[in-house]
């Protein structure tokens, strides 16, 4: 069986980190290189640099901090916000990026996955789903979960696994910030539709939220923010409690 993931996600603004409650009310939280660092060495398996206002802002991904991340840093990070063609793609790789998301841009354009993931393999192209439960069913927001496309989430997860992309960050509107837990339902309805990996987001507030994503939500990887910017929780008390719950971690 795979070990299971943990992975700090920086969400970054005007080269800072900062978190929010369902992607508003945002606080700062930091220095993202410092914070980088420190999750790189408190045991984090993997790191996610996200410039969340990219897409509306219409900028380019940040590259300065990329490539001090990338200094700074002996695991493996990946980089979204405003990705659009393979130019930026090759750029962020060659900046020490070992992998990139999409969202709004594949929304847009669904070759684009293709393209990118023929262009620089599949192991490094991930697609970021924004979902929001709306009381009958998931669906996937675009442009940082200000615009409702009416595209069923579940839907969106399979023809992005088609199309080739290589893993899925499927992010949870409804429930990110709130630290009450990850939105099982829709990550295990993925989780059991794709054969590719599935990256948990949005909600986790404790340990014990790790143990249920991994569990009932078959997540491949868990994705936290605030409690480890704020030291709710850290990533090696996350650990040693999906240790002691028989789930494998690195």
């Amino acid at each position: 069986m795979l070990t299971k993931r943990i992975i700090p996600c920086l969400d970054i603004k005007n080269g800072r980190t900062v978190k929010g409650v369902t992607f508003g009310n945002l606080q700062d939280a930091g220095d993202p290189v410092e914070l980088a660092a420190k999750y790189s060495g408190y045991g984090a398996d993997e790191l996610c640099l996200l410039d969340i206002t990219a897409t509306l802002e219409g900028r380019t991904t940040f590259l300065k901090v990329v490539e001090d991340v990338a200094a700074m840093v002996s695991i493996p990070f990946t980089v979204g916000g405003g990705i659009s063609d393979e130019k930026q793609v090759e750029t962020l790789l060659s900046k020490g990026a070992d992998k990139v998301s999409v969202n709004s841009a594949a929304i847009k354009d669904p070759k684009l996955i293709t393209r990118l993931s023929q262009a620089f393999g599949n192991q490094c192209i991930v697609v970021a789903i924004d979902a929001r439960f709306d009381g009958n069913r998931w669906e996937v927001m675009s442009h940082a979960g200000t615009n409702a496309t009416g595209i069923a989430a579940l839907d969106w997860a399979r023809q992005s696994r088609d199309l080739g992309a290589g893993e899925i960050l499927l992010t949870s509107f409804t429930a990110d910030g709130t630290r009450q837990g990850f939105s099982l339902d829709i990550t295990r309805a993925v989780a059991d539709a794709v054969s590719i990996p599935v990256i948990a987001s949005g909600g986790a507030g404790e340990a014990r939220h790790f143990a249920e994503v991994f569990d009932r939500g078959r997540a491949d990887a868990a994705l936290a923010a605030g409690i480890f910017h704020y030291g709710v929780t850290t990533i090696e008390k996350v650990k040693n409690y999906l240790k002691a719950h028989g789930i494998e971690v690195r």
